[in-house]
């Protein structure tokens, strides 16, 4: 993908903002390891991080200027919270909308703000706004009990999967639906909660784009990653990956759509599915830094991370051109352990969480190669 940096009309993202100035703090609601390298680029550009947390010692908060321990909704924390910060900001989207309400009403500016978070947080509204921006998706049908399944299944074909419509990531609340017998075990198997049934999609590879839109409506989207999973969690990312120019435009348009469609600030992931057509499908959206956007921390002058602080700070977008290619690797539960090993390979560029509990499945840090030089 040709990394391109256009204008596009701004709604009201493009309202007054005069640009933060460096020691402005910053404020993160959450304390894992995407805030914790949100913290890290802010202090680079000068600016102090504020984390609200529930977790004690939580990645982000050792290396953070500031941080508040409480439950995301405890009005005091929130009072001091707005008190500290002009701007904030969330590392994952399961914050509690209301917290957000809570904070705008308190004078902070939110950035994404809460339209792109409860479109993200609910599978359906996610999908149905999708197809209002004119991007395609697989088919869908909500569900909301599991006598619901069987029809649904007809209509989509099967295999289909049922997915929770809020929480659940990383393969979690999901279950495969093959015949209309398995609906009372898959509904149950996702805890018999509100839910999407998903028509299976026959894709090549999984792709995604990382895109970021600032506060005037400027655009900034790096090259396309090859996604590899595997049991449900990103296993590697490789980038740029091999696309053709038609493709790469493609992906720029539809994260264009989606950016200007949720009036978004800030940076966001788009997990794509390639079919065999060309045609590219979004899977989801993350209103957040992303997994797949890791090798940028190393194969490019400005990182994913970075620029989520420079577009929510008001400040210019930075470059997206790389300048090598990369692999990003996740290291797993016990895999962190072999940080010796990563530490002596040239080629390697390590990257750990400070989670001090290597459970299986859990991410624990990263590896990102450079495994060749881009010509300028």
């Amino acid at each position: 993908m040709t990394p391109v940096t256009d204008q596009a009309t701004g709604e009201s993202a493009g309202a007054a903002f005069q640009p933060l100035p460096p020691t402005a703090t910053i404020g993160i609601l959450g304390g894992g390891q995407l805030g914790r390298m949100l913290a890290l680029a802010a202090a680079r550009l000068g600016f102090d991080a504020c984390i609200l947390t529930p977790e004690e010692q939580a990645p982000a908060s050792r290396v953070a200027a500031s941080c508040l321990v409480a439950a995301y909704d405890d009005p005091v924390a929130l009072a001091e919270f707005a008190a500290r910060c002009r701007v904030a900001t969330f590392e994952f989207e399961n914050v509690p909308a209301r917290v957000v309400d809570r904070l705008r009403a308190a004078g902070v500016r939110m950035a994404p703000g809460p339209l792109a978070l409860a479109t993200a947080q609910d599978r359906i509204a996610e999908k149905t706004f999708f197809r209002a921006v004119g991007v395609d998706c697989a088919p869908f049908a909500e569900i909301a009990a599991a006598a619901h399944i069987p029809e649904a299944l007809a209509r989509l074909g099967a295999p289909a999967l049922l997915k929770t419509r809020r929480e659940g990531y990383d393969g979690k609340g999901q279950s495969w639906v093959r015949a209309p017998g398995d609906a009372d075990a898959a509904f149950a198997a996702i805890g018999a909660a509100p839910a999407i049934l998903e028509g299976r999609v026959d894709f090549v590879r999984e792709l995604s784009v990382i895109a970021a839109r600032g506060w005037s409506g400027e655009i900034a989207a790096y090259p396309l990653a090859e996604n590899t999973h595997e049991n449900g969690v990103l296993r590697r990312s490789v980038a740029p990956a091999r696309v053709s120019d038609a493709t790469a435009a493609q992906a720029l348009d539809i994260a264009s759509r989606l950016l200007v469609g949720l009036d978004y600030v800030g940076v966001m992931g788009v997990e794509l599915f390639e079919m065999a057509d060309g045609r590219l499908l979004v899977n989801e959206i993350a209103p957040r830094v992303h997994n797949t956007g890791h090798w940028t921390l190393d194969a490019c002058q400005v990182d994913q991370f970075e620029q989520h602080i420079r577009a929510i700070a008001g400040w210019p977008l930075g470059p997206t051109r790389p300048f090598a290619r990369a692999e990003m690797t996740n290291l797993l539960g016990d895999e962190a352990d072999a940080w010796a090993v990563y530490a002596a390979d040239p080629q390697a560029r390590l990257w750990l969480y400070g989670k001090a509990e290597a459970t299986p499945g859990r991410k624990m840090g990263h590896v990102n190669r450079l495994t060749g030089a881009l010509p300028e």
